[in-house]
């Protein structure tokens, strides 16, 4: 009897976009404004203008996703290897 083979579906790509909030502060002293994300631990940003502080915290923001991705962050439902 031949085995019946199922080929899996290929996965497909979509974008999300998403609102995360961000609190910007105005830093007199230093110039210009400091960013972070209260949502993403330790994703801070800075910047001299405010459009500047906005495109740091949409690359800190990516950057912070990537790394929580391949850690395993980004999926609570990861299994974590035990050292």
């Amino acid at each position: 009897m031949a085995r019946k083979t199922t080929a899996r579906p290929r996965p497909q790509l979509i974008y999300v976009s998403a609102a995360v909030p961000a609190v910007i502060h105005s830093e007199p002293e230093a110039g210009g404004y400091s960013a972070e994300v209260p949502s993403l631990p330790g994703c801070y940003t800075q910047g001299e203008t405010i459009d500047e502080v906005e495109a740091n915290l949409r690359e800190a923001i990516e950057g912070w996703l990537a790394v929580a991705h391949e850690d395993g962050a980004a999926n609570p439902n990861a299994r974590r290897k035990r050292v």
